[in-house]
């Protein structure tokens, strides 16, 4: 099971030394000046990103739901920047690179909503950052997004978004390891596109279709790339499934990578926790709206979810 897999090779990685082969290996990959000498120089330093990260997360899952944003927030912040240190020896470059990369409304106005709510990205800071150089984002399509659009794009979070509505946000449509997508020809009305606009449309995402065939239910098509956890939208893996997922309409189709929503939907949670303290208890005490069941589903969620993703970064930089 992958989930294995990269839990093993978490545990690979507990030491100076194999840390320091790990990224002399990187470095040597990406073509990195000096890889040995850049390789000792940052071991340590990314050792403890990842120690440090893991144990935010370990904390979080003992610790009550009033403050697990927080605690997952910022061992998600430790385990990217251990990432960027497989890319990028010299992060932080500048001091610029240390602030959140987003903002969020600082009061929140009466009949506040959760889904509703809104983050604006920067231009400046960690989520600009890592976007761009372990996504391969450089680009965002919007400056503002609801809670709403990033948590219909977490596979984990589909089902309660069908009892809630009646509707799946994301439908199914290959398991790992496949070489072959069957996607509902229903989708073609929800998106409001013909096959072949529809089919041009996945195609200019890093996705080469090899063959096609209709059905009277759904369109088969092989792919000569099979999709991977870690790309970007519009196929979302569920982990625990070892599915992917793809958005069922056009409201709600995203290019993001993943883990660019778990990102922006913590630091708000983490905002909220701290700063909205009266909305917060009042949420998880009388469990007033629809947010508190999203909520605390995203939280179960994310707390595998992004460990998982992160991990089998750094996996499949080793393995590749």
């Amino acid at each position: 099971m992958l989930q294995q897999q990269v839990l093993n090779f978490m545990n690979y990685l507990k030491s100076a030394h194999t840390s320091q082969k790990y990224l002399e290996h990187t470095y040597k990959k990406y073509d990195v000046v000096d890889p040995e000498k850049n390789s000792y120089q940052n071991s340590y330093r990314f050792l403890y990103y990842l120690q440090h990260g893991q144990h935010f997360y370990q904390t979080g899952n003992q610790a009550n739901l009033i403050v697990q944003p927080i605690l997952f927030f910022y061992g998600m912040v430790h385990l990217l920047k251990a990432c960027l240190l497989t890319r990028r020896p010299d992060y932080p470059e500048n001091t610029s690179m240390l602030a959140h990369g987003v903002s969020t409304r600082k009061r929140k106005k009466q009949q506040y909503e959760f889904l509703q709510d809104e983050v604006k990205l920067q231009h400046k800071g960690l989520f600009p950052y890592f976007t761009k150089h372990l996504c391969g984002v450089e680009k965002f399509p919007y400056e503002k997004v609801t809670m709403k659009q990033l948590l219909a794009a977490i596979p984990e979070v589909n089902s309660l978004f069908n009892l809630y509505s009646g509707e799946s946000v994301l439908l199914p449509v290959a398991s790992k390891g496949s070489y072959t997508l069957s996607i509902p020809r229903k989708i073609l009305d929800n998106y409001h596109m013909t096959e072949n606009a529809f089919l041009t449309k996945l195609s200019s995402y890093q996705l080469t279709i090899a063959e096609k065939q209709l059905h009277k239910e759904t369109i088969e098509l092989s792919v000569e790339n099979e999709l991977s956890p870690i790309s970007k939208g519009p196929f979302f893996y569920h982990s625990a499934e070892e599915t992917f997922y793809l958005p069922a309409s056009r409201e709600y189709f995203s290019t993001n990578h993943e883990i660019m929503n778990h990102y922006l939907l913590l630091y708000n949670l983490s905002m909220i926790c701290r700063y909205e303290t009266e909305w917060w208890g009042d949420l998880l005490h009388t469990l007033p709206t629809v947010d508190y069941p999203f909520i605390e589903t995203f939280l179960q969620a994310t707390s595998e979810k992004v460990p998982f993703l992160l991990g089998y970064f750094l996996y499949q930089q080793y393995d590749t």
